[in-house]
């Protein structure tokens, strides 16, 4: 007789446990400030979970915990990060069967093709993890000028990025969005899809199972425009990456954003009304989002004088 059998033959019954979805930030995982919650459903309009819906207090929270690990992670090496990155997607990998269900529950797909755009999401933090040390070589170099200096340029990290991760592309497109981010030496506060936000509070717990130092990425849920503006005025954030936005908010946000000279990712055409629904996350994602997000330092240096002759360098 199965364990899970009474004495009479009948088969035992239990009560499900739900998972309790909740933000990730600077490390931790807080429930809103607000105590409000807003319920998440399938693409069936099914119920799925009760998210936590952010406040102001929270998106505020979330600036203060990423540029508390500017400093760690922006001074970390190259090849450090990229040691972290990779150990995002073995992480990942051993988690995936979950990200699946997420996935497929979220954005109305097939168990395959669920398993297709996990399997990529995972491919894409390896991709990213192997840029981290080579970026510097696209993005800077030695620079020919004329006179006895070297001239070196150097990309370094703009510091806090608000990322407005797409609506639609729940898992794949936010991978796409925040690996980019970190892999560079910036850290991030991200708002995740506000209709299928599970897969993103999800990641949270990856994260925070992995090498990822706190506050690096945090993660919030809940309406897209009453977070994103506080964010775009904010005047500790240095950039924001406006996929998620529709146009009439992205524009709105670019006003705001200007204030103190925010660097600002424009959504690309496919994505320009907020849905993404045409863009083809599962294309090779390029080098854009690496550089969008770096400043360039350039120095001058005396080459100096060897010898009695004057030779130099």
């Amino acid at each position: 007789m199965s364990d899970r059998e009474s004495t009479n033959g009948s088969a035992e019954r239990r009560l499900g446990v739900f998972k309790t979805y909740k933000l990730y930030v600077g490390g931790k995982f807080p429930r809103s400030e607000s105590g409000r919650v807003y319920e998440v459903t399938d693409s069936k309009g099914q119920w799925l979970a009760n998210a936590p819906q952010s406040s102001r207090k929270d998106a505020r929270d979330a600036v203060v915990a990423a540029r508390k690990a500017f400093g760690g992670w922006s001074g970390a090496t190259a090849y450090n990060r990229g040691q972290v990155l990779y150990r995002v997607a073995e992480m990942l990998e051993g988690r995936k069967e979950q990200f699946v269900r997420e996935v497929a529950a979220a954005e109305g797909l097939s168990k395959s093709k669920a398993a297709a755009v996990v399997d990529a999401a995972v491919d894409r933090w390896v991709w990213y993890a192997g840029w981290t040390d080579k970026i510097g070589q696209i993005s800077g170099g030695a620079n020919p000028v004329a006179g006895p200096f070297f001239n070196l340029s150097t990309p370094e990290p703009t510091g806090v990025v608000a990322v407005l991760a797409p609506q639609k592309s729940s898992f794949l497109g936010l991978v796409s969005v925040i690996a980019p981010v970190i892999a560079t030496g910036n850290t991030a506060v991200v708002i995740a899809s506000a209709d299928a936000p599970l897969p993103a509070l999800s990641l949270g717990e990856v994260l925070a199972t992995s090498d990822v130092p706190g506050g690096v990425v945090n993660i919030l849920s809940g309406a897209t425009a009453e977070l994103a503006t506080p964010l775009a005025a904010h005047q500790d954030v240095n950039a924001i990456d406006l996929t998620g936005a529709g146009a009439e908010l992205a524009k709105e946000l670019e006003i705001a954003a200007a204030d103190n000279l925010k660097r600002v990712l424009r959504p690309l055409p496919a994505e320009a009304d907020g849905s993404d629904a045409s863009t083809d996350w599962l294309a090779a994602p390029g080098t854009h989002r690496l550089t969008a997000f770096l400043e360039t330092k350039t120095v001058w240096h005396p080459t100096g004088a060897l010898g009695a002759a004057g030779s130099s360098y």
